[in-house]
């Protein structure tokens, strides 16, 4: 029964994250935006929460260690966009180079970062479920990206391919 339970509330969340979204393109502000993210968190926490199956212990241990990774990925990948400038023709070829060698740092930190996450994973849920987080990570990204795309009046940005 709570797996049923689960299961109805992530699609619940699925269903309305659409709604919301064009709900605050019809003239949302700072805080319909705030309310979207929270709402698309809310769906990503029940989307892995399901796919790597925690236990009610498990995710206790688990989400604040999860929480801390993401931060820190997210501020890799905030620097990252920084370092690609929309107008690279307006650098100097050192500048350039400087970038580039940077982009290589930051991208070397990441996987450094995911090495050392994984092993604190496996201290509180399984390898196997480390390696389902991995792919659901990555699956709810496309399915959020897949959303965002098929909405009228969008101009959803070409992916990059960087996601994997």
């Amino acid at each position: 029964m709570p797996h049923l339970l689960r299961t109805f509330s992530l699609l619940l969340l699925l269903a309305v994250l659409p709604l919301a979204g064009a709900h605050a393109q019809r003239g949302g502000g700072p805080g319909q935006r705030q309310e979207r993210l929270s709402q698309l968190e809310n769906a990503r926490i029940a989307y892995l929460t399901e796919k790597i199956a925690l236990t009610p212990d498990q995710a206790q241990k688990f989400w604040p260690l999860y929480n801390e990774f993401t931060a820190k990925r997210r501020d890799l990948n905030r620097r990252l966009r920084q370092l690609r400038p929309g107008a690279a023709d307006g650098l100097s070829d050192q500048q350039l180079r400087d970038n580039i060698n940077q982009s290589f740092a930051l991208r070397q930190q990441e996987i450094t970062l995911e090495k050392d996450y994984f092993d604190k994973f496996q201290r509180v849920i399984s390898v196997r479920q480390v390696g389902r987080l991995f792919l659901a990570e990555r699956q709810f990204t496309r399915e959020v990206l897949r959303r965002v795309a098929g909405r009228p009046g969008l101009n959803a940005a070409p992916a990059d391919g960087a996601d994997d």
